[in-house]
């Protein structure tokens, strides 16, 4: 057993999934709980997670330091490891921002990397740094920017991280916490289990009964294999229903009722609500209240749609974790964005939810859907947003922008596609900036908008790197652009990381 110390990070979660994938169980508790439930429970090892805070805010999470007593392997993450120098005598410094991919030195051989020596990448975010490590403490590996990266007290057990080795980009990320599982821990690693499916169904169907559930579905893996799960657990009183809003990609109604139809065997209820949504977001400019009336919208229409099938009392959903931890999932977490089906919901809803994949990332969720028999190609579609191209349009939502986006948009998977890129990439869209520049269309002068590209390599969605695509690739995409959607005078192209930027830009 594994005790994770959650101070809000965003990746707390994902630190657990890594952990179990070494067959090793966790507990994910609040730093106010952890001493008492640490000395009752004695595990193997104990990760301080990072957060958002600073050391030295005034209501900065904080642990009792008597827990450094007990003789537990300790390894502290970001923020972990600055509350551990702070703890125990080293300096922090304040205002030390980083952000991405570095190239972290290691120095010499060390329990956490072994005999792992020279250069590798690993990804940061943070505002803080260690100055001054506690007596002690050893300094492992040094970034340009970090001198005490990867540092150790081997004599008390207690490592420390300013990187985070959770994330898929961390190349020395799995071997790191494999090392401080087996090696510092003496933990013996096993194979990583099979999700559990029959669990989950057999779980859905307690929970349901003989009540009806109307699920949320859109031709999205995440709401798809929610309605597979549902539809294997209660059968016919599953009601998909899809709500044809305007704001998603050409074709996407008539893909739902073709997968409805063939892979779940249920026809889905489809509701034509374009002129609502583009009424309720007229005037509307910021993301974030966009969020908030597309989850209400949404909520109304399918408060409608149970009081015309009687007896409706669960609502489904296919929330993943990533959802849920960018909505202020977790006690110290900082709230990143409302997602319509988390955070964007209304205080007041008529249905208990249902989320058989909440705790599950995006290529988890692609394994369970491979499981249940969905076809890999659709399986491997790229992701598109809840609130759909609402938020990749900056600024208010217009009739003439959303076909803009759309055309874009279309022209931006069309090559990407013919280029043998698709499943090379996680993530690739257009985005209307509300940015204008000058152009020259037949030799007369134009001021139109600027489209953005963004096009990104990910695995569990919490981090992100822009892909480095053929130049030709991004010309093409550029030419076709500005060429055949009116009123686009240029094309950039979007080369920030996940952290600091997120996938989507509002």
């Amino acid at each position: 057993m594994i005790y994770i110390i959650d101070f809000g990070s965003q990746t707390t979660h994902l630190i657990g999934r890594k952990v179990r994938e070494c067959g090793v169980s966790i507990a994910i508790v609040n730093p106010e709980d952890a001493l008492r439930k640490i000395a009752k429970a004695e595990p193997e090892g104990i990760i301080f997670s990072g957060g958002p805070a600073s050391v030295y805010e005034k209501d900065a999470p904080m642990v009792d330091k008597k827990i450094f007593s007990y003789s537990i392997p300790i390894l502290g993450i970001c923020y972990g490891w600055q509350l551990i120098a702070h703890l125990l005598g080293g300096t922090v410094l304040s205002g030390h921002k980083e952000y991405g991919p570095a190239k972290l030195f290691v120095k010499k051989p060390n329990p956490l990397l072994a005999d792992i020596q020279g250069i590798d990448t690993v990804w940061m975010s943070h505002g803080d740094t260690v100055e001054d490590v506690p007596f002690g403490f050893e300094i492992w590996g040094s970034t340009e920017g970090v001198r005490a990266c990867m540092v150790g007290n081997s004599k008390k057990k207690i490592y420390g991280v300013q990187f985070h080795p959770e994330i898929e980009h961390s190349q020395c990320g799995k071997l790191l916490i494999r090392n401080f599982l087996e090696t510092i821990c003496h933990i013996s690693i096993k194979k990583k289990r099979d999700y559990d499916i029959a669990g989950i169904i057999a779980d859905i169907k307690q929970t349901v009964g003989d009540k009806k559930v109307l699920c949320a579905v859109s031709s999205g893996v995440d709401s798809t294999t929610t309605a597979v799960l549902i539809g294997k657990a209660v059968g016919k009183q599953l009601y998909p229903v899809y709500i044809d809003s305007g704001l998603n990609r050409i074709g996407t109604t008539e893909l739902v009722k073709e997968i409805f139809m063939d892979v779940v065997g249920i026809p889905p209820i489809i509701v034509n609500a374009k002129k609502q949504f583009l009424t309720k977001l007229q005037g509307v400019t910021k993301g974030e209240k966009k969020r908030k009336i597309i989850g209400k919208l949404y909520i109304n229409l399918f408060e409608q749609q149970a009081k015309k099938l009687r007896g409706v009392e669960y609502l489904a959903q296919g929330t993943i974790y990533s959802d849920v931890i960018e909505s202020k999932g977790t006690k110290h977490a900082s709230k990143i964005k409302s997602h319509h089906n988390v955070g964007g919901l209304p205080k007041s809803v008529s249905f208990a939810l249902i989320e058989p994949l909440r705790n599950f990332y995006k290529d988890e969720v692609r394994e369970i859907a491979l499981q249940l028999n969905i076809p890999k190609e659709f399986v491997f579609q790229q992701k598109f947003p809840g609130p759909g191209y609402a938020i990749r349009i900056m600024g208010e939502v217009t009739g003439r922008r959303l076909a803009m986006i759309q055309k874009a948009d279309s022209v931006v998977i069309e090559e990407i596609k013919n280029a043998g890129w698709y499943q090379r990439v996680f993530h690739s869209f257009a985005v209307m900036t509300g940015a204008y520049s000058v152009a020259l269309k037949g030799d007369a002068r134009a001021f139109k908008e600027v489209i953005a590209l963004r096009i990104l390599e990910a695995t569990e969605e919490m981090t992100a790197d822009w892909a480095k695509i053929p130049y030709e690739l991004l010309q093409k995409i550029s030419t076709r652009i500005v060429n055949e959607v009116p009123g686009v005078s240029r094309v950039v192209y979007d080369i920030t990381t996940k952290p600091p930027a997120t996938m989507e830009w509002e």
